[in-house]
């Protein structure tokens, strides 16, 4: 992912979380470095975890832990691509649903089945047959919107992708580009899951009013905002975040998370007793986050080691309030703010891998054309 709902948890630095590097240097090349009691973990930047759960996985398998941060989620599975006969680690933690088809065509990953894999729920073994990746955690991008405004105002909150076309929502939204954030790539496949693929000429531009290109037609003619990524959007340009706030942000609705609500209550000081956002859950695409055995992998048992632990009780229970996320192991617990502010979407739009991996590219080409040209 690109800058994601984990930066929300930005202040949490301090709190005991490991965040980018490691227990390590990241100056060595080539995964383990030659050290088969090192396991490196290549990421985007947006890795946290617990100091004592990492530390507790050290001490039991015996492996030391080297996280290596690359840039936002695209970035860092473009380059280990293209290094993956020599790859910088041993194991890649970050790809997901939109960009899991390019790294699986690409051979990013050597197959391994898990232990504890039976406990993940199957509407996230997006690659049941091979088992070339592990699903690790799911969020929901959706539409956030400012309580205070639509309260101030006296209008309800947006609560479909329909109700954002609408004039009482004009100049209200902003979103992330699709070509360079996760979330913006996110919701424009939620449009398109919602509502088809329209026409498009040999351009890519849109050629008729139908699916998803004429429904960004009727966005756009509505005033959406269009900034290059989450932070941006959520911190500067959303009115209804503490950061946004500050900044002077106008936009009372914003793309982000469903989580995103739990981390203004949890982070604010005092406490409020109900959170400042909302989500409007109409509006929401599940992203499903994955992990793999790089090929050519030096230290594979240790990977191996690691991807177990990842879907381990101990890991998936540490997740949310880290990387504000939700887990995907059947019985983990949830922290009761999620619960309350923030319940992952009921009835989320969802693509297949495939189809992801036939249409992406045309239609960011597309979406491009039409909203930013």
């Amino acid at each position: 992912m690109s800058i994601t709902r984990r930066q929300l948890a930005a202040v949490a630095v301090g709190l005991g979380l490991i965040t980018l590097s490691a227990c390590g240097s990241s100056g060595s090349t080539g995964g383990s470095g030659g050290d088969p009691k090192t396991v490196t973990v290549v990421s985007h930047d947006a890795w946290a975890a617990s100091k004592s759960v990492i530390a507790a996985f050290e001490k039991e398998s015996g492996y030391r832990v080297r996280v290596l941060p690359d840039g936002d989620a695209g970035q860092a599975v473009n380059k280990a691509i293209l290094t993956k006969d020599n790859p910088q680690g041993d194991v890649f933690f970050g790809v997901d649903n939109t960009l899991l088809s390019r790294a699986l065509d690409n051979g990013l990953f050597q197959p391994y089945t898990a232990e504890g894999l039976d406990r993940v729920g199957a509407q996230y073994q997006l690659d049941k047959d091979k088992h070339r990746v592990t699903p690790v955690d799911y969020g929901d991008i959706c539409v956030n919107y400012d309580k205070k405004y639509f309260a101030d105002h006296k209008l309800a909150p947006p609560a479909s992708f329909d109700d954002l076309t609408k004039p009482a929502y004009r100049n209200l939204l902003v979103t992330e580009n699709a070509s360079t954030s996760s979330p913006g790539l996110g919701f424009l496949l939620g449009t398109a899951a919602r509502y088809g693929d329209g026409a498009t000429s040999r351009s890519g531009g849109a050629a008729g009013a139908g699916g998803w290109q004429g429904y960004w037609k009727k966005l756009r003619d509505n005033g959406v905002k269009v900034v290059d990524g989450w932070q941006q959007a959520y911190e500067q340009e959303f009115s209804g975040s503490a950061a946004g706030r500050k900044a002077g942000g106008d936009r009372p609705l914003v793309v982000s998370y469903a989580s995103s609500p739990p981390a203004e209550v949890v982070y604010a000081k005092p406490r409020p007793k109900t959170a400042p956002t909302g989500v409007a859950t109409g509006t929401c695409f599940r992203q499903i986050e994955f992990a793999g055995l790089l090929s050519n992998a030096h230290n594979p048992k240790g990977a191996k080691a690691f991807l177990d632990f990842l879907i381990s009780r101990t890991f998936q229970e540490d997740m949310p309030f880290n990387m504000y996320v939700y887990p995907v192991v059947q019985g983990a617990r949830v922290p009761a703010e999620f619960t309350e502010y923030g319940p992952a979407a009921e009835h989320p739009a969802t693509m297949a891998p495939a189809k992801i991996a036939a249409n992406r590219d045309q239609w960011v080409r597309s979406w491009t054309s039409l909203v930013l040209k």
